[in-house]
């Protein structure tokens, strides 16, 4: 597989490319789109700014924007070798939303020049997806975001990955016959995956979730390796479990994984784990178990974050669908309960005829995933 991928994108020498709408172009386009003619819609736009939604493709555009310092799974890559996963976002956003987005990928690790290049290329974009970067630099990111513009800012390694771990773990549950206020959560990794996924979790109804970060249970109190996102998420979670993961993991329900290790959940700690256990390893390029040894060590249903295996629990299923209805929808701000009534519409667009341990969520091209969230958020949006 990986040779095949170098091969296709050195044959395609990119993924991604600009075309025009008018084609072929004649001389009396031309004089419409740029001049004379356009010097008018330019004087519009200028006396009421609402026009640029109008008469540009602002509405319709994205900017995936990466410092490629977290780059999928692979660590501090720089935002040269981080370029082809933003090529190939921006590929899935074209199919699937029918969305122009752009990778944005800059040469600088500096969070106050991340905000402020952002800001100043607002004007062309209608939502900013931010992807790849280090956390906890990257929350700031979002939240100075959040005061600063207009447009939304969509976080995919927290949002999307919440809203897919969610949906998985809802369709899950109902094969085991638990309830989520009744389970035990175990979230290996304090990123912004397991920040974001902890939060909704926690707004879904959980009640007994514990994060771990490398040096174990994250908890009140504790000294040493704590950051305010941290000390955020111990308000909800963990109010008396401490140490490593072999020790919290007992008489857990659930394994989410979202650490960046490979192999971290060992065959000892599934089998301390309770009957019909749920194990998401979504570490990539390779999981926290190899789902073949999770099965045979007990576990009722296995997902990765891998499209080498059944239950695909990866946010490419979330971003182009939840743009699309985003930017549809003229959404200004991305809140708890978008993301919680994204995760049910996901989840529902697997039949339940057909819901089985192989099957927990929805294939990418599952065009029904978009009318789902639309029908949702517009609900959510009139409410």
């Amino acid at each position: 597989m990986a040779q095949n991928s170098v091969s296709l994108h050195k044959k395609l020498r990119g993924k991604i490319s600009i075309t025009s709408k008018i084609s072929p172009l004649k001389l009396g386009d031309i004089k419409l789109i740029y001049t004379p003619g356009v010097a008018e819609v330019c004087k519009q736009i200028q006396h009421n700014n609402s026009l640029k939604y109008s008469f540009t493709s602002k509405g319709n555009n994205v900017a995936i924007v990466t410092d490629g310092t977290r780059n999928l799974g692979l660590g501090n890559t720089g935002p040269d070798a981080a370029l082809p996963v933003m090529e190939g976002k921006s590929a899935i956003y074209s199919e699937f939303g029918k969305i122009n987005a752009f990778p944005i990928c800059l040469n600088t690790t500096d969070k106050n020049e991340i905000i402020q290049t952002i800001k100043a290329i607002e004007p062309v974009f209608g939502a900013i997806n931010l992807e790849d970067i280090e956390s906890p630099k990257v929350l700031d990111i979002a939240n100075e975001l959040e005061k600063i513009l207009k447009i939304p800012i969509f976080h995919d390694d927290q949002h999307g990955t919440a809203i897919v771990v969610l949906a998985a773990l809802l369709n899950s549950l109902k094969i085991v016959n638990k309830e989520i206020k009744n389970i035990k959560i175990v979230i290996v990794g304090s990123g912004s995956a397991g920040y974001g996924i902890a939060k909704l979790l926690h707004y879904s109804g959980c009640k007994n979730i514990v994060v771990l970060d490398s040096k174990g249970s994250i908890h009140k109190g504790r000294k040493g390796h704590m950051n305010k996102y941290k000390k955020e998420i111990t308000r909800f979670t963990n109010p008396k479990e401490k140490g490593l993961l072999s020790k919290v993991i007992v008489n857990s329900d659930v394994f989410i994984g979202v650490s960046g290790v490979k192999n971290l959940l060992k065959v000892s700690m599934i089998k301390k784990m309770n009957k019909n256990s749920i194990v998401f390893a979504l570490t990539n390029p390779e999981p926290e178990v190899v789902p073949s040894i999770a099965k045979k060590a007990g576990v009722k249903i296995i997902a990765t974050g891998s499209f080498k295996y059944n239950n695909k629990v990866n946010n490419a299923i979330v971003f182009p669908y939840l743009m699309r209805v985003i930017l549809d929808l003229k959404i200004k701000r991305i809140t708890m309960k978008i993301l919680y009534d994204t995760a049910h519409a996901i989840a529902s667009t697997v039949n339940k005829n057909k819901l089985s341990i192989n099957n927990i969520i929805p294939e990418l091209g599952d065009t029904r995933i978009q009318n789902k969230i639309m029908e949702s958020l517009r609900n959510t949006k009139l409410s």
